[in-house]
């Protein structure tokens, strides 16, 4: 397996780990060298696997109102960096009018890392689109991938890593907290939950803990500054 590099600027510093696979550092800026041969063309990581033709949906209770979140994992791909994605379609409605369409773009590593190479946005208001704010591609514009998800949770506990990065518009990052956490939503309860502290230096304000569950992904979002929760009503696996 060849070598994927990272190279923080403000480290002036190479880190690899065995095998070659690197994590993003949450560093203010950093440097990600991928070769397309370290990935497969499956996303099958158990915290995050994304099946085509898996089905998800979310609801949350917001003071705007009711939000429903409609996930689709398609069988088309796109090539990023060289990379075959795996495409996601994300729908988020408020009170049944879309408000935001997405296209999301996945691949994994040899190791089982999930990386997030970007994602189309579309928004809408009022029913009338109103732009791409927070669109981005790996390798376009200075764009980078991150890591959504690794291969062993429970080798990163503590750790930071970066999700995404594109400057001044998609700098996401996440603490892994728990690998041991039990959720119970109305769809099922699960055991050894992975839970992540998701932050990012654009909206400091902004704190949100996450619980991706085996076979499934993520199951609850909750916001704990203000309570609200997003939390899977149904998921179709196919």
């Amino acid at each position: 397996m060849s070598k994927i590099l990272l190279r923080l600027t403000t480290m002036l510093a190479t880190m690899s780990f065995l095998m070659g696979c690197v994590q993003p550092q949450p560093s203010s800026e950093y440097t990600v060298v991928i070769q397309p041969a370290d990935f497969v063309d499956v996303v099958n990581n158990p915290y995050f696997p994304l099946i085509p033709g898996s089905r998800y949906v979310y609801k949350s209770d917001t003071d705007e109102g009711v939000e429903r979140i409609e996930v689709e994992v398609l069988f088309e791909t796109k090539e990023i960096m060289g990379i075959s994605a795996t495409v996601v379609r994300d729908r988020v409605y408020l009170d049944d009018t879309l408000i935001e369409d997405t296209y999301d773009w996945y691949a994994q590593d040899l190791e089982g890392n999930v990386w997030y190479l970007g994602e189309e946005v579309s928004n809408y208001k009022n029913g009338q689109y109103v732009g791409d704010a927070g669109s981005w591609e790996a390798g376009v514009d200075g764009a980078l991938p991150g890591i959504i998800m690794f291969a062993d949770p429970a080798a990163h506990l503590g750790e930071t890593t970066r999700q995404e990065y594109y400057k001044g518009v998609a700098e996401d990052m996440a603490d892994l907290m728990s690998v041991s956490e039990r959720v119970t939503i109305p769809y099922g309860s699960f055991d050894n939950v992975v839970q992540t502290q998701d932050h990012t230096p654009l909206e400091p304000d902004l704190l949100e803990y996450k619980y991706y569950a085996i076979g499934v992904g993520m199951v609850l979002e909750v916001n704990p500054n203000t309570g609200e929760e997003v939390v899977l009503v149904e998921f179709i696996s196919p």
